[in-house]
């Protein structure tokens, strides 16, 4: 057989070729499996890290809540404070102006009664001063009600002091001691 060299070369060939392109099938499946392994492992490591970035934001987050809890709750706290603040300056307020109307009041009634008793004492006063106008002025010049007047005694001229100064001092005790006549 002649014919069947060539069909056995041409066999093997082909058996050769397709041999080479089952290796190269091969290594182009293990170069895929690499790939797969790299691309899971990149896969894993993407979503470890995908969950670990998810847990923190996760984490975050609750603590942003827990912050804002805590704010709300110090907001309630501060607007409670600012309520009973404001509630004891109202008492307070009221306290004072209730005060003030109490001694305003006081004040008031203590000016009328002094008033009151101002207006007696200007009644009696103006009773007194019209029996005195009403009544005759009949006073005795009787010695018993004169009172003396105290007297200055004249100083004596010396011949020392000057004529001025002793006419000056003898018209201030003249005047004081009631000596009108002048001679």
């Amino acid at each position: 057989m002649p014919g069947t060299g060539y069909l056995t070369r041409l066999m093997d060939k082909q058996f050769e070729k397709l041999f080479a392109m089952m290796a190269e099938m091969k290594a182009g499946q293990e170069e895929v499996k690499v790939a797969q392994a790299g691309l899971e492992q990149k896969m894993e490591a993407g979503q470890a890290g995908l969950e670990q970035k998810m847990e923190a934001g996760q984490e975050e987050m609750r603590s942003g809540q827990e912050r804002m809890e805590k704010g709300q709750e110090i907001k309630g706290f501060i607007d409670e404070v600012k309520g009973e603040v404001q509630r004891k300056i109202d008492e307070v307020e009221e306290k004072g102006q209730m005060k003030v109307e109490n001694v305003k009041s006081e004040v008031k009634g203590k000016i009328e009664e002094v008033e009151h008793k101002v207006q007696g004492k200007i009644s009696e006063i103006e009773r007194r001063l019209s029996e005195l106008e009403d009544r005759p002025f009949s006073f005795s010049s009787s010695p018993e009600f004169m009172h003396p007047r105290p007297t200055i005694k004249s100083l004596t001229f010396d011949g020392q002091t000057s004529c001025t100064v002793f006419k000056t001092q003898f018209d201030v005790v003249s005047s004081t001691n009631g000596w009108t006549d002048f001679v």
